[in-house]
């Protein structure tokens, strides 16, 4: 295995030198990339400066930031075996940042505990990639019904979609449903074009979005043909009852109480609900409570159903996602301070 060798201690004003023996150029090459674009990505997310002759990088930034990069450098060189691509670069700097799963393995060691399976999707790789996130595919997997709650980027509906793809393939479920209020259409989803699916197409683009990249195009088609995968706006659930059945409800901070109160109610026996939300956005009208937020405090001490809180630390997209909602979230505290 080769190793990395610190050739200066990491000091705040000096640069830190890393160099990596025995030098291989096909690992050099993979690990940097073509045009040392997955060494600008580091350089990019994690606010430090990369110069590289040969087998010897030199980092320059904080001294948080370049101990951050030599352990990324690392990482990424022992993985480069084979082409490393941005979004491999990316998933991989997302866990070298959060301090949780830097420790002591935590989340493969968490996956473990807890029993975690490997979920049959067509993305071999996916896995939780922060404590949380492996927490909530344990919670999904262990409870009829799973709230999910934080920022966009945190895996909410990807994740949840996954288990529900992994439920139909496993033969525990018979099929999925997808339900998302359709705030901007008022619910008067007849006034839009086309027949049902086209109507309600643009509030469930993520889940489909999510289902192609899981099950790929012609497969997931051929569900829906088959009705194993169905879609169903929150305002065609009323007087259904679902048996057999993973049943998502994304966007649930735009329902409000009686429709909150009104889905929970149609879960039959053998499914599976899962309700993913957010909120610090909600579209519904001032006066109008969330059915997301009185859900939580109701139902928060009621056995059998758990909650997922999810934080920017958890955010799971282009790495610059978790510095935005940062950003604004101290942006936010500071106007709430004047």
């Amino acid at each position: 295995m080769p190793i990395a060798q610190s050739l200066a201690k990491p000091l705040k004003s000096q640069p830190v030198e890393l160099s990596f023996s025995p030098a291989d150029n096909q690992r050099l090459a993979n690990l940097c990339g073509v045009l040392d674009e997955n060494l600008r990505q580091i350089e990019t997310v994690l606010d430090v400066t990369i110069a590289r002759r040969g087998e010897h990088f030199a980092l320059r930034g904080s001294s948080a930031r370049t101990s951050l990069a030599a352990e990324a450098l690392q990482r990424f060189y022992a993985q480069a075996q084979h082409h490393l691509g941005i979004e491999e670069i990316q998933l991989g700097l997302i866990e070298v940042m959060n301090p949780h799963s830097r420790k002591h393995g935590l989340i493969e060691g968490r996956a473990k505990e807890t029993g975690e399976l490997a979920l049959l999707t067509r993305r071999s790789d996916l896995r939780g990639r922060t404590p949380r996130q492996v927490e909530y595919l344990h919670q999904i997997q262990t409870h009829d019904i799973t709230f999910s709650i934080g920022p966009a980027g945190t895996g909410k509906t990807y994740l949840a979609v996954a288990s529900a793809v992994d439920a139909l393939e496993r033969d525990i479920v018979a099929r999925i449903v997808l339900v998302r209020p359709a705030v901007e259409a008022g619910e008067r989803l007849g006034f839009l074009p086309g027949d049902m699916a086209q109507k309600v197409d643009p509030y469930l683009r993520p889940l489909y979005d999510a289902l192609y990249d899981l099950m790929g195009f012609d497969k997931t088609s051929k569900q829906f043909e088959r009705s194993a995968i169905e879609i169903a706006p929150l305002a065609f659930m009323r007087g259904r009852t679902l048996n057999q059945s993973f049943v998502i409800l994304d966007e649930a901070q735009n329902t409000t109480p009686e429709q909150m109160k009104m889905f929970l109610t149609r879960i039959g026996f053998g499914s599976k609900a899962v309700i993913t939300g957010d909120i610090t956005q909600i579209d519904l009208a001032k006066h109008q409570k969330s059915g997301l937020v009185e859900g939580k405090q109701v139902l928060e001490k009621v056995r059998g159903i758990a909650f997922t809180y999810f934080g920017a630390e958890d955010v799971v997209r282009h790495p610059l996602v978790q510095r935005i909602v940062n950003a604004y979230e101290k942006y936010e505290r500071q106007g709430q301070q004047t």
